[in-house]
């Protein structure tokens, strides 16, 4: 799993930096944020985080950064934290030296102090604008996104991955393959931010319920839904059934070749202990997708098989609705090669349990990705 998929945390004294920055083409005006999370004392970066955030202040786009790099820590098991901001005032008023007027930015800052709690020193400091220029990268990236600059084009689905030209002319739908992809509800393991990957872990009592309120947005999505996919695992398998229960309780189709990355040795820890335990192993998994886990598979062996599952519901189902439920890793490695991406998307995606994601796919090879990890059914 790239960092989002479990692997963080257990190991004391985990101390990180975080950078984070936001800003809107106007005040208030299309805003985004981005957050990076270094590792103490090399500055090799962890984990990244930008969004858009529609219309709104400057002001409130720094805090959701800021915000979002303490989420993101937490993800590391992170127990020292340094924070550093080109936003004079977030840092002061983080810091307490000065109050908090704006009432719009007051639930932020109570966001920001709660999450604060959760490590055992967190220190904020104000550096130049210069010496803040990945966060502020990843924010005018998200601004770019926002108003347009970037556009969202229709992508080739190319299963052997090899480029092919884009279309731009809007895609009629009259004969694309529908496929919702939806990750498993939660797990204990996922609570705890541990690799998840063969283990036959039950969905918790939250799970379940994530799953029960993903099967409504599916059902939002589509209720003509022609198949229900699953990864033989347990916390798959009932992820499934709640979403089939939904959309009128069409039977689960089992599909071994969706099942979960095999973690090997690191299976059950997280990954500051595997940092910690395999640091070459680890630094040589997180620059290559070919290299597996001692004792595992490669996510290069991942994108294998579920290029083959792709291929095989363009064939079964053509011009159907289908769901497909599984795991962090065959997802973000559809997802990869439907946005023609590099492989340090793998790391730099993030996936909540039970997120859903739709893409449209037709006959000729082009596809459309419609959404990526839509959560607002959790909330």
């Amino acid at each position: 799993m790239p960092p989002h998929h479990g692997a963080h945390g257990g190991v004391r004294a985990v101390r990180v930096a975080i950078e984070a920055d936001g800003g809107s083409r106007g005040n208030p005006g299309p805003a985004g944020y981005g957050a990076v999370v270094r590792a103490h004392p090399t500055g090799e970066i962890l984990l990244e985080r930008l969004g858009s955030l529609g219309t709104t202040t400057n002001n409130v786009a720094e805090y959701t950064g800021l915000i979002e790099g303490l989420k993101a820590a937490r993800e590391l098991n992170a127990t020292e934290v340094d924070v550093r901001m080109d936003s004079k005032l977030v840092i002061e008023q983080m810091s307490g030296r000065w109050q908090i007027k704006h009432p719009g930015l007051r639930p932020l800052a109570a966001t920001a102090a709660e999450l604060v709690t959760h490590f055992d020193k967190v220190t904020f400091d104000w550096i130049p604008r210069e010496r803040n220029k990945a966060a502020d990268a990843l924010a005018n990236r998200a601004m770019d996104e926002a108003t347009g600059k970037i556009p969202r084009s229709a992508a080739p689905l190319d299963l052997d991955a090899a480029a092919a030209p884009v279309s731009w002319a809007p895609p009629s739908l009259d004969n694309a393959t529908r496929i919702i992809l939806v990750r498993h509800g939660e797990t204990a393991l996922t609570k705890q931010g541990r690799y998840s990957g063969r283990g036959d872990v039950p969905l918790s009592d939250e799970g379940q319920a994530q799953a029960m309120a993903a099967g409504g947005r599916v059902a939002g999505i589509s209720r003509d839904v022609t198949a229900v996919l699953s990864s033989p695992l347990g916390r798959c398998t009932r992820t499934a059934e709640l979403i089939a229960a939904e959309v009128g309780g069409i039977p689960v189709t089992v599909v071994p070749d969706l099942i979960e990355c095999d973690f090997g040795d690191w299976e059950g820890l997280t990954f500051a202990e595997v940092q910690e335990r395999w640091p070459d192993e680890m630094r040589e998994w997180l620059a290559s997708a070919g290299v597996a886990p001692p004792g595992g598979e490669s996510f290069r062996a991942v994108s294998k098989r579920v290029r083959g599952v792709l291929a095989t519901i363009k064939d079964e189902y053509a011009g159907g609705v289908v769901v497909v439920v599984s795991h962090v890793s065959p997802i973000k490695l559809i997802l990869k090669d439907a946005l023609a991406a590099s492989d340090a998307f793998l790391h730099r995606m993030f996936l909540d349990a039970a997120g859903v994601s739709t893409m449209d796919i037709w006959p000729d090879g082009n596809i459309a990705v419609r959404s990526v990890n839509e959560t607002s059914h959790l909330r």
